[in-house]
């Protein structure tokens, strides 16, 4: 049984992550349990493709009760899966924004891109070597696959970048 920060030496960025991914990958039969006060969607989602079979992933600060815990660690051990709800919402979240891009095309990923990345539509024609209007058709493309209808109160490209940032 591991039980691995995600942030842990030298960097302290997401080694504990690609440890546990590491052993969960290299020696199945030993229970990881990633404990950690970050959440790391991305990551997260690996550990549990496949076999989740002894995965947990708990967050620190809502881990209130040592029993609670000690039942976790023995489930992990055991085979079992755990996972925090939040680390769960996190994870949803991040599948269906993954979702509603999936429904883009490579080239309307491009143009995405690069208006996340604060581009005009003439620096983005510019940039592709393709006419201004065919980049307007793009943009139109994307904000109704994304479901972004004109709004007076909202900047459908603003919502567009986030989104796409947010994958």
């Amino acid at each position: 049984m591991a039980i691995i920060d995600v942030r842990m030496p030298p960097t302290h960025t997401d080694e504990g992550l690609r440890a546990a991914l590491a052993i969960h990958h290299d020696h199945p039969q030993v229970g990881v349990l990633v404990f950690s006060q970050y959440i790391e969607t991305s990551s997260a989602a690996e550990l549990f493709a496949g076999s989740p079979a002894g995965v947990g992933y708990l967050l620190k600060d809502r881990v209130a009760d040592v029993s609670d815990f000690l039942e976790a660690i023995s489930r992990v051990a055991q085979g079992g899966t755990v996972l925090d709800p939040e680390v769960v919402r996190h994870l949803l979240g991040a599948s269906r924004r993954a979702d509603s891009l999936a429904a883009l095309t490579p080239r309307e990923r491009e143009v995405l891109s690069l208006m996340a990345q604060g581009r005009s539509n003439v620096a983005i024609a510019g940039a592709l070597v393709i006419s201004p209007g065919v980049v307007e058709k793009h943009v139109a493309s994307i904000f109704a696959k994304l479901g972004l209808a004109p709004s007076d109160n909202d900047n459908r490209r603003v919502i567009a970048a986030i989104k796409y940032l947010e994958s």
